[in-house]
């Protein structure tokens, strides 16, 4: 794995942030979750390929991607829950069984907070990473 693996993760992982916003802003709610979900996802990707110069697994499972890259005992628990919460985001987003359901918990506030809390994770990864 090379730089331009690594690059490829950074940049998907910065425009699903970018997309995250632009979904809150046209108040497509349901969206702003699996954007979230995404973006935190392919940073930890990003992370896994910089640590082990290899595929990462194939996964969607936040919590899963922050153990195999050894970041787990380093996140604070509000970043933990904030994993937590954004694990089921990926699949239920994708499901009309679940997306009802998943609307009604996504309130305005409830996105603010999401957002806000996956680009502090975000930037913490890159951090990590030596990329700010």
């Amino acid at each position: 794995m090379n730089e331009k693996t690594l690059k490829f993760w950074v940049d998907s992982s910065d425009y699903d942030l970018e997309t995250m916003e632009a979904m809150f802003e046209t108040e497509r709610l349901l969206y702003v979750g699996f954007m979230a979900h995404q973006s935190i996802e392919k940073i930890l990707k990003g992370f896994y390929v910089k640590l082990y110069k290899e595929i990462p697994p194939f996964t969607h499972n936040l919590i899963l991607l922050a153990e195999k890259n050894q970041l787990k005992n380093e996140l604070s628990e509000d970043q933990i829950e904030l994993l937590s919460l954004l694990n089921p985001l990926n699949i239920e987003a994708r499901y009309p069984k679940y997306k009802d359901d998943l609307l009604k918990s996504l309130s305005k506030d409830k996105c603010l907070e999401i957002i806000s809390k996956t680009k502090n994770l975000q930037k913490w990864v890159k951090s990590k990473l030596e990329i700010v």
